[in-house]
């Protein structure tokens, strides 16, 4: 009888050193996600979003909207690759790399089924755990899922998802209706 191999602890360093090979590599908690491409309704999803999010938060001077591929380590030996992200400035400007990034200020991703385990398991665990709101985008029921750090269960939205940031500022409103329509092609 064998012995049980030992899983491997993946590093964010050994992340880094894996081939180009067309798959989004992530390590959370020493555990290595694999995702192959995204399909072209994940894509049209994830540029609608950064289109929203970018107006919104270069408008009322928050931040700025980023997609993946990048190298973000919300927590020590975690390295994820959110669809999108916004980051607020540093140093009072934009970030110059992804190790300059100090804190998310929302992470958004986009499930797909090679994804959505560790979408609504591990990624969200680990955004909680770094107190950053977190946007499941689920392109198949049309609807987000927001999970803030002690949420034990979602709020889930189909109508409209309204996000405030900063109380001092309008939110950002996006109609879920119409954003699905576009994203599936049906308006």
């Amino acid at each position: 009888m064998g012995m049980p191999q030992a899983t491997h602890f993946w590093t964010p360093d050994e992340v880094r050193a894996l081939p180009d090979d067309g798959r989004r590599y992530e390590v959370v908690a020493g555990e290595l996600l694999v995702t192959p491409a995204p399909s072209f309704p994940h894509q049209e999803a994830v540029k609608r979003l950064l289109r929203s999010l970018d107006d919104y938060v270069a408008d009322n001077g928050i931040g700025y909207a980023v997609i993946s591929p990048a190298d973000i380590t919300p927590e020590s030996g975690a390295l994820v690759q959110p669809d999108v992200f916004v980051v607020g400035p540093v140093g009072g400007r934009r970030p110059r790399n992804w190790g300059d990034i100090e804190r998310l200020l929302l992470a958004v991703e986009v499930l797909s089924p090679t994804t959505a385990r560790a979408d609504r398991t591990i990624k969200r665990r680990l955004y909680q755990r770094a107190g950053i709101e977190y946007w499941i985008v689920d392109l198949e029921a049309r609807l987000v899922e927001r999970w803030t750090t002690l949420d034990e269960r979602p709020e889930v939205l189909t109508g409209t998802l309204i996000w405030r940031p900063d109380s001092t500022r309008d939110p950002l409103i996006i109609d879920l209706e119409m954003y699905f329509r576009r994203v599936l092609d049906e308006s």
